[in-house]
């Protein structure tokens, strides 16, 4: 065969070239983790910290209750092939999640492993029952109470421990993790206390002085009692409120921004609304003054609206959930949604 010395060089520089297309393309080329999470709010979270260096999934939609989610084979699927697993916790996942890890044959994500992340761990816990627990009492979940993320202070801490996790799997994107959970924060921590204050006082200082009670003297001891805004300024006006929800799912966001709840339409957890209930509900919180019944958009609104008639107040169905709604696009836009309906209720 006769050396082509044209034809070598064409090949070699070819084969160059498009090495070096690819170098320079770089992590669009590089192996993305793939996270699958079994609610489309921790996905959001794990979105906003992964940025474009993972496939993010969620098993449930934001339109279903998570409590009851069947394991189906499309959710097998999707498990053999991750990376990360990321759970809700604290048995929100306990009727499903076992089935679709067993089924997936995927050792990375067992819990134990590297690939497992239970992001209740970190948070912080309500109603965590004490004594012992029997059906008797309802969907009652002995972790406490498994609707962390209605806080946005849990929802700040959650995506903390997803970055930690994601930075132990790929410690090569390192610093992409933690520049997206800082900006992350800074937005979350903008909504949460409003632009004005961020400018004065960083927002981990701003949530330690509220957790230990102590934000109102430091703001008026700084002048600036006047400048709260974002979603504590918008709630800020109805603390100690008195409210009526559906099911026990909305206890994160009242402790936070000050709403009581002095009553549930479901006698238990878990258990429909009886007509006996209702009544009781109906005394109780025509006592308190109750302007507000609170509920998720997955529930039958006719039982809120019979309490309603009864007690002269408004029904707001919202999700509580990203992805519930149209307008429920990620995490910071769920608590939008939901202070904004909240507030203007009340108002």
């Amino acid at each position: 065969m006769k050396y082509n010395r044209a034809l070598c060089w064409g090949r070699c520089l070819g084969v160059l070239l498009a090495a070096s297309w690819l170098l320079a393309a770089g992590p669009a080329w590089a192996a993305k983790l793939s996270i699958v999470a079994t609610t489309p709010t921790l996905a959001s979270l794990a979105r906003s910290v992964a940025g474009g260096k993972a496939a993010v999934i969620s098993l449930a939609s934001g339109r279903e209750d998570p409590h009851y989610l069947q394991a189906l084979p499309s959710y097998l699927v999707r498990a053999r092939k991750a990376d990360l697993w990321i759970k809700s916790g604290m048995d929100l996942e306990i009727g499903w999640e076992g089935p679709v890890l067993d089924g997936s044959r995927n050792p990375a994500i067992r819990p134990g492993r590297l690939g497992y992340l239970d992001v209740s761990a970190g948070v912080m816990k309500l109603e965590v029952p004490k004594g012992k627990i029997s059906r008797e009492m309802g969907d009652v979940h002995p972790a406490g109470n498994p609707h962390w993320w209605l806080d946005p202070l849990n929802g700040r801490i959650a995506a903390g421990s997803i970055a930690k996790r994601l930075v132990e799997l790929d410690p090569g994107n390192a610093r992409v993790y933690m520049s997206n959970l800082a900006g992350f924060r800074l937005e979350l921590d903008r909504k949460m206390f409003g632009p004005v204050l961020l400018e004065t006082i960083k927002g981990a200082r701003l949530w330690a002085l509220l957790l230990r009670g102590e934000l109102a003297a430091e703001l008026k001891k700084r002048n600036l009692s006047g400048q709260v805004g974002g979603w504590y300024g918008a709630m800020a006006p109805f603390r100690g409120e008195a409210i009526v929800t559906y099911h026990k799912s909305w206890v994160y966001f009242c402790e936070r921004f000050g709403l009581r709840v002095i009553a549930e339409l479901e006698p238990k957890p878990g258990v429909p609304p009886s007509g006996s209930h209702l009544q009781k509900v109906i005394r109780i919180a025509k006592k308190q003054g109750v302007k507000l019944i609170l509920m998720e958009n997955f529930y039958s609104p006719k039982a809120a609206r019979l309490v309603a008639d009864q007690i002269g107040a408004k029904v707001v169905q919202t999700t509580n959930s990203v992805g519930g709604d149209a307008g429920a696009v990620d995490y910071i836009a769920l608590m939008d949604l939901i202070v904004d309906r909240v507030s203007r209720a009340l108002r």
